[in-house]
């Protein structure tokens, strides 16, 4: 069976393929759903590409620009293994033919390195650091794609969305944070039609795997026998022993209460944090004791009641970070608030501490970059503060500021305020 993420299968004319895909690539625009003699990776791209792309001949837009991007990836995670990708792709980059490109989990270029002339002639369809080339606003291409789909792959002339892309050929692979798991974006080596092999592909994917061991080594704050996550979901998840559960909204109050308080916690304070001033002891108890048999005497133990393994967790990576400056690095740990469906009075005192660290440190670190990371997401996109902060950062001329206003007038208007801006303190 022909590898899936191969662009093309062993003895495969390049220029004839071109032309067949490209046949195909114009019936899909034409309404054809279903393109055929197209690998599916490829039509389900275009499909996406389709929802989010007014036209094939929308251009990627540019983001981050000057000062701001030289902030943003100086604080970003694979700066630290820039030299990796250097090392083991920076000769395909020199040799006239090609580009390395490393972008985040957005699909943000970060770096795009090669000859002058290929630079040159890839800044004509924005292919520049600081541009934004997920699927959403550039279509089908390697490193959007990666992202889309979490796997490496190629993408071949015409199979590229954006008809400017379709001279172009690039081989890409996801990169992830080795100790969460996390996304933390793309490797990508583009050039000409030579780089549909095998080989460019396993190179792509080696240099993505070296740089998740160096990472491993670099990343992980402390030695762990586990880890819960608890962010931006109502029941935890815990991953101990090479077994990952879940747990029941209960046990997983308890379990983010017990690592918040690794001296231990006596029943009745527990009572207190889950409960107030609503406390009933046997129903702490039953719980306590129900949490002890899954977890087994060897995880918890009482009197008072704490976890006897070290145990990370996401949000204790988030307030870790914070507390080294690494903003950039805290907010892309971060998955949305903890537990948010608990009401529980100790859950809800924890929530707001890590919340509010993070958009102090937000506030404080003047990006707009990271700004709009948290006003575009679920949690920020009603954080009249910080639109406020990031309008009042942005240029006068810039085209992001009317909509910024639009929205500090419709959440003013929601919560009955007069706006810092219309008071005159910007």
């Amino acid at each position: 069976m022909p590898n899936p993420w191969l662009a093309l299968d062993l003895g495969t004319d390049p220029a004839e393929r071109i032309r067949q895909v490209g046949n195909a690539h114009e019936q899909f625009l034409s309404g054809d759903d279903h393109p055929q003699k197209i690998r599916s990776v490829v039509a389900e791209s275009w499909r996406r590409s389709a929802d989010a792309l007014a036209s094939p001949d929308s251009t990627a837009p540019i983001e981050l620009s000057d000062g701001e991007l030289e902030t943003y990836r100086a604080a970003h995670p694979l700066a630290r293994v820039l030299p990796i990708f250097r090392d083991l792709l920076g000769g395909l980059a020199e040799d006239g033919d090609h580009l390395m490109a490393v972008c985040d989990a957005d699909g943000r270029l970060l770096w795009v390195e090669g000859a002058g002339s290929v630079l040159r002639a890839a800044d004509r369809m924005n292919f520049v650091p600081g541009a934004r080339w997920d699927e959403a606003h550039a279509g089908t291409n390697a490193p959007g794609t990666a992202l889309a789909i979490d796997h490496s792959l190629q993408i071949f002339a015409t199979e590229h969305f954006s008809r400017s892309a379709q001279r172009w050929t690039c081989a890409a692979a996801p990169i992830h944070d080795p100790s969460t798991g996390r996304l933390l974006g793309a490797i990508d080596v583009t050039g000409g039609d030579h780089l549909a092999n095998p080989h460019s592909l396993a190179l792509v994917r080696a240099t993505a795997l070296a740089a998740e061991a160096y990472l491993g080594r670099q990343l992980t704050p402390r030695a762990s026998s586990g880890r819960v996550a608890a962010l931006g979901r109502n029941e935890a998840t815990l991953t101990f022993g090479g077994s990952r559960r879940r747990l029941g909204r209960r046990h997983s109050e308890l379990a983010v209460l017990l690592l918040a308080h690794p001296q231990g916690r006596t029943g009745e304070e527990l009572g207190f944090d889950l409960y107030g001033d609503e406390v009933s002891p046997v129903t702490v108890r039953a719980e306590l004791s129900r949490l002890r048999r899954m977890l087994g005497p060897e995880l918890l133990e009482s009197r008072p009641y704490r976890l006897r393994a070290e145990l990370d967790s996401d949000f204790g990576t988030v307030t870790r970070l914070l507390e080294h400056g690494r903003v950039a690095e805290a907010l892309a740990e971060y998955a949305g608030p903890l537990l948010p469906g608990s009401d529980a009075p100790g859950i809800t005192r924890l929530r707001n501490i890590v919340d509010g660290q993070l958009r102090a440190a937000l506030l404080n670190s003047r990006d707009r970059a990271l700004m709009r990371t948290w006003l575009h997401s679920p949690w920020g996109t009603d954080d009249l503060q910080i639109w406020e902060a990031y309008a009042r950062l942005l240029p006068a001329g810039a085209p992001a500021r009317p909509l910024a206003l639009t929205r500090i007038r419709q959440l003013a208007a929601e919560y009955g305020l007069a706006t810092s801006l219309q008071r005159g303190r910007n």
